[in-house]
C-alpha cells in the first residue's frame, strides 16, 4: 500500500509536480476540501491529471489536515494504491429515500459482503440524519465490519455540505466505500478529552435531535443553571459544555455537540439524536486534555498492527477547533507525533465523527472527538 497528498491553496497547487510516476496507479483519491472550494474549482480535472486509474471520492470539510497541521480554505486530495485489496463503492442520495435509516441500510446492502474487511462511511452533514444512518450502515452490515468516516462539513456556515463519487458531488449525498480482502489492517482510535460533571440525569422529552425536557425539567433552564456565568454568552459557550450520552446501559458514553437553543421553546438542538430515556451528564472543556486525547488516540490506532501505517486519516470535530481556536495546530501535533515520517497524514474537521469505540467493533456517530484511522497491507 502506499499514498500520496497534495495541497490546493491561495489558488495554487503544492505537492502535485513532486508525485512520482507510480502515483498515476492509484486507485482511489480522496478529497477533503472547503465547500465554496470545491464549488468554483475544476479539483476534478487536476486530480484526473495526477491520478488518472482513481475513482475520487469528495467532502467538503471545515477545515482541512495537511502536512501536520490543519488549515482553512484549502483542498487536500490523497491518492492510494492498493496492491491487495479491492474496492467497491455505494453512492446513495437522501433524495430518494423518506429517512436517513432507510438510506443507511440501502446503502450498505448494495455492497458485496464477501471479503468485505473495512468500510469507509462520508455523508452529507446537513440533510442526513448522522445518528440514524451509522445504525442503518451497522444494521445492513450485520454489525461486522469496521466502519469508520464522517460528516462533510461547511466551515462553521451550517448551510450546505457536499460529498460525492467521481462527478457526481452534491448536497444530500452518502459514499460507502467497500475495502475486501485479508491483508488490509485498519486500526481506529478517538478521544475526547472533555470532562464529565454533576450527576447523571435522564431525557425525558426530546423530538429526535431536538432535547426539550431532562428529569422533566426544561432542558435548557437546566443547562443554564450549570454554566453559570458562562449562560449569559449563549449559544457561542454551548461548544465549551457538550453533554454526555448514554442510550444504552450497556454501552460506553457518546458525546453530543449543541447546535442551537430556543428561548421560546426553552429546547436545545443536537448534531445527533437525545432519545428519551437516554442519561446525560453535562460535560465542560479543559484545553490541555483536549489537545492531549488527539495523542490517545493515536496511540489506540497504532495498537492494532505491529507494522508502521502508509495512511493515517485524521477527523476532528468542527467544535473542537472553534473550541481551541489558535491552538488547534496543537491537537494535530499531539497526534501525529506517534506516527513515523513515511506515514501519509492527511483529513478534516467534520459536523460528526464515526468510528467505534476503544475494544468495541461497532460504529457510532460522535462529536466533539478526534478520530484516527490506520491502513496498512500486510
Amino acid at each position: 500500500m502506499k499514498s500520496f497528498c497534495c495541497h490546493y491553496k491561495n489558488s495554487s497547487w503544492v505537492g502535485c509536480d513532486k508525485l512520482p510516476a507510480e502515483a498515476k496507479a492509484c486507485q482511489i483519491a480522496l478529497v477533503f476540501g472547503e465547500r465554496v472550494l470545491l464549488e468554483q474549482t475544476d479539483v476534478m480535472q487536476e486530480v484526473k491529471k495526477y491520478f488518472p486509474s482513481a475513482d475520487v471520492v469528495t467532502c467538503s470539510t471545515s477545515g482541512e489536515i495537511y502536512d501536520n497541521t490543519f488549515h482553512d480554505d484549502s483542498i487536500v486530495v490523497t491518492g492510494i494504491y492498493l496492491e491487495h485489496t479491492k474496492l467497491a463503492y455505494s453512492l446513495v442520495n437522501i433524495d430518494s429515500f423518506t429517512n436517513s435509516y432507510d438510506l443507511g441500510k440501502y446503502a450498505a446492502e448494495k455492497l458485496d459482503k464477501n471479503g468485505l474487511c473495512y468500510v469507509m462511511l462520508l455523508s452529507d452533514g446537513n440533510l442526513v440524519n448522522g445518528t440514524e444512518l451509522t445504525e442503518a450502515v451497522k444494521d445492513g452490515l450485520d454489525n461486522k465490519i469496521t466502519v469508520t468516516g464522517g460528516l462533510a462539513g461547511d466551515a462553521a456556515r451550517f448551510e450546505k455540505t457536499l460529498v460525492g463519487l467521481n462527478a457526481d458531488i452534491k448536497e444530500g449525498n452518502v459514499v460507502l466505500v467497500g475495502f475486501y480482502g485479508n491483508r488490509l489492517k485498519v486500526g481506529y482510535g478517538l478521544k475526547g478529552g472533555w470532562e464529565e460533571f454533576g450527576p447523571e440525569r435522564i431525557i425525558t422529552s426530546s423530538d429526535a435531535n431536538v432535547l426539550r425536557e431532562i428529569d422533566n425539567v426544561s432542558a435548557l433552564d437546566l443547562y443554564k443553571k450549570y454554566l453559570g456565568k458562562y449562560a449569559d454568552e449563549l449559544p457561542g459557550s454551548a461548544l465549551l459544555f457538550p453533554l454526555a450520552i448514554k442510550i444504552k446501559e450497556d454501552e460506553a458514553p457518546v458525546v453530543r455537540t449543541i447546535l442551537k437553543i430556543n428561548e421560546v421553546s426553552k429546547s436545545m438542538t443536537f448534531a445527533g439524536d437525545m432519545p428519551v430515556g437516554a442519561r446525560v451528564r453535562f460535560m465542560k472543556a479543559d484545553f490541555d486534555k483536549l489537545i492531549n486525547s488527539a495523542g490517545d488516540a493515536a496511540v489506540t490506532a497504532n495498537t492494532f498492527s505491529e507494522t508502521s501505517p502508509s495512511l493515517v486519516l485524521l477527523i476532528s470535530c468542527v467544535g473542537r477547533k472553534l473550541v481551541l481556536g489558535d491552538r488547534t495546530k496543537e491537537e494535530i501535533i499531539s497526534a501525529v507525533k506517534h506516527f513515523p515520517a513515511s506515514s501519509t497524514i492527511a483529513g478534516f474537521y467534520s459536523y460528526g465523527e464515526i468510528s467505534p469505540q476503544k475494544s468495541i467493533s461497532c460504529s457510532d456517530l460522535h462529536n466533539q472527538t478526534m478520530t484516527i484511522t490506520t491502513f496498512t497491507e500486510v
